[in-house]
């Protein structure tokens, strides 16, 4: 069984500069490279884009809603075409610095509140999908699993990937916990490590209430921003390769 490995990343300076987001790189095989919207400038996302090429990571763009003081986790109320330009906006922005590193953008995955809507709202779906069409077809979008977000991006002519998580919770019908909720990350690189584990090899999650959710995956996301996230990606890659799971790439 093949698996990516993914990570949020190019969002905290700090993280850039301390070596700690290098730390996670060197262990997941993509990575999501915010693009100027919720977080990040063209000086980090150049520093990114060289800490991933040194471990051979591939390189995707990660827009979402343009509000650097909400992180991007505040559901804004657009219309298709703001929402479309917009996404368009952040993929160019990052290509134009990815050109002068001599790298290529493979993949593109929403961020935050527009994750999250996109999952439950086909609108907003289609809208992210146009975005991407006025930039590049040949790239694969990535989504939750077992949203309709993923129906769209087919709908609309993309490879698509389905994605689970190692670090958050999840409800009984699929969707993230909310962060409002303590719960909603798992801090613990071992329940981390767990659960990808249970997610790559049965298919499957346990929600917040106990609830076992079908969830069939083609890659598998650690969020930077975690706290600990170097340790829970160390977890997260050993427990994988351990259950047989060969990382890999989307595409490779």
């Amino acid at each position: 069984m093949r698996m990516d490995l993914n990570c949020d990343v190019g969002e905290l300076p700090e993280a850039i500069e301390d070596g700690s987001q290098e730390a996670v790189l060197r262990l997941v095989t993509s990575a999501n490279i915010a693009c100027g919207g919720h977080a990040g400038n063209a000086e980090m996302m150049r520093a990114t884009i060289e800490q991933a090429r040194r471990w051979g990571v591939a390189i995707g763009a990660h827009p979402g809603y343009e509000d650097p003081a909400n992180f991007g986790r505040v559901e804004l109320s657009l219309s298709r075409e703001e929402l479309a330009a917009s996404v368009y906006r952040q993929i160019l922005a990052l290509e134009e610095v990815a050109e002068r590193c001599g790298a290529r953008i493979e993949h593109v995955k929403p961020h935050g509140a527009l994750y999250n809507q996109a999952a439950r709202d086909r609108g907003i779906a289609r809208a992210i999908a146009e975005g991407v069409l006025r930039w590049r077809r040949d790239v694969v979008l990535v989504g939750r699993a077992g949203s309709v977000m993923l129906e769209e991006f087919r709908a609309a002519g993309f490879a698509v990937a389905a994605e689970g998580f190692a670090d958050r919770r999840y409800e009984a019908d699929g969707s993230l916990r909310p962060r409002k909720f303590r719960d909603a990350l798992l801090h613990g690189p071992a329940e981390a490590a767990a659960q990808a584990v249970r997610v790559a090899s049965e298919a499957s999650v346990v929600a917040a209430n106990g609830a076992v959710i079908p969830l069939k995956v083609e890659t598998i996301c650690i969020h930077g921003d975690t706290p600990g996230a170097a340790q829970i990606a160390a977890a997260v890659r050993c427990a994988l390769e351990d259950a047989g799971i060969k990382l890999q790439a989307l595409g490779g």
